[in-house]
């Protein structure tokens, strides 16, 4: 294990230096009491671990661990401070630990010990990461593209580990300030408690996603978050990247659009309801929305009416409180010459607008049915 000790007193480095080189499988290939040094020597060298000293002039190790994060993901810091309460940052920056001077031999050891397991190179469980895609169609979930139906176990400690989370998914091409996320999930709280409760979280995610084999890495840096998703797809951007690129409707690639609308599993992060979420989930909704119209209308054109009440059936299904589709089925159904179907479809639009809206259907299709009822009534 390759270490790096960074402390500006020389006389507490050099005392620190010959604690730690007792331990069997530690090589010292560095220790610095100039932070700027320090960081160009653990870019240069990329140790396995730094132990760093929090309180220090020009640049401090909370503020030098954010930059080592961002440039070396994989590297381990270990704080070493003076003050307990940094113990909180220590974990928000996915410190592994943190040692209170004057450091003991024994706390050493133990830190020591918790390093060499993290550092222990394990064969993944799960599949590579390539393999690896994060569903947000309907919920959030981790599934693997080899295997469409397995889906991975993530287990978030707390339901707000898994909103910040999703939260920094739907900002995933820039990084958000803490400030915005503590507005959009502890407004309530008191700052401090509201910034603990921030740092606690992001330490349950980089849990979580570790015991899941999910290697998506959370970066700190300016005071912000940003997911470094490791080449890890979005179904979400799989999707909208197929409907950027659907050919033209024909017969010959009209299964290609079919599978393009199979592959909408549902609205954006519906299952959690996140208001933040909202203006992307109605934007989703509307492409999917005018390309089932679109194949729609293509199979009217071909006069291919079953295949066209396949559609609306199924946009019923998932938005029943749209009244287009109860409408468009009526007309439909009176192409086939159903009229069971055509009456049932108007009782179930006057039944949902009188339970969700306390209103009548709209005059044009109350007029249009009438109409056709009389035409239909049998004598």
């Amino acid at each position: 294990m390759r270490v790096i000790l960074v402390d500006d007193e020389p006389l507490i480095l050099d005392r620190f230096a010959k604690l730690i080189t007792g331990n069997e499988g530690i090589q010292l290939v560095g220790k610095f009491s100039d932070p700027r040094q320090a960081f160009e020597a653990i870019v240069q060298k990329q140790p396995d671990v730094v132990f760093l000293d929090v309180e220090m002039p020009e640049l401090n190790g909370i503020e030098m661990a954010e930059k080592i994060q961002t440039v070396l993901p994989r590297t381990k810091v270990v704080f070493v401070t003076a003050y307990r309460e940094y113990a909180v940052e220590a974990f928000e920056l996915n410190a592994v630990d943190y040692l209170v001077k004057p450091v003991q031999r024994e706390r050493l050891n133990e830190t020591i010990r918790r390093l060499k397991k993290e550092l222990v190179v394990k064969q993944p469980f799960h599949s590579p990461n390539q393999d690896v895609m994060v569903c947000c169609f309907q919920s959030l979930r981790f599934k693997q593209t080899h295997k469409p139906s397995y889906f991975l176990d993530v287990h978030w400690r707390t339901t707000k580990a898994k909103e910040l989370f999703s939260f920094l998914i739907h900002h995933r091409h820039n990084p958000v300030h803490k400030a915005a996320i503590i507005d959009q999930l502890w407004p309530d709280i008191d700052y401090e408690k509201s910034v603990t409760q921030l740092y606690s979280t992001v330490y349950q995610i980089r849990q979580a996603l570790k015991k899941a084999g999910i290697h998506i890495t959370i970066v700190s840096f300016n005071h912000s978050y940003k997911l470094d998703l490791n080449g890890i797809r979005l179904d979400v951007d799989e999707w909208e990247r197929r409907i950027n690129e659907q050919p033209i409707m024909t017969e010959a690639t009209l299964d290609q659009h079919r599978e393009i609308l199979d592959l909408y599993g549902g609205d954006y992060l519906a299952e959690s309801g996140y208001l933040w979420a909202e203006s992307e989930r109605e934007r989703l909704r509307a492409l999917w929305l005018h390309h089932i119209r679109k194949v729609t209308d293509f199979l009217l054109a071909k006069k291919d009416y079953i295949g066209a009440i396949a559609l609306c059936h199924r946009i019923q299904d998932y938005y029943p409180f749209m009244e287009d589709s109860y409408f468009e089925l009526m007309q439909l159904y009176n192409k086939l010459g159903d009229r069971k179907a055509v009456i049932q479809q108007y009782m179930n639009l006057k039944q949902m607008l009188k339970e969700e809206y306390e209103m009548d259907p709209p005059a044009t299709i109350k007029t249009w049915y009438h109409i056709w009822k009389e035409d239909n009534d049998p004598l």
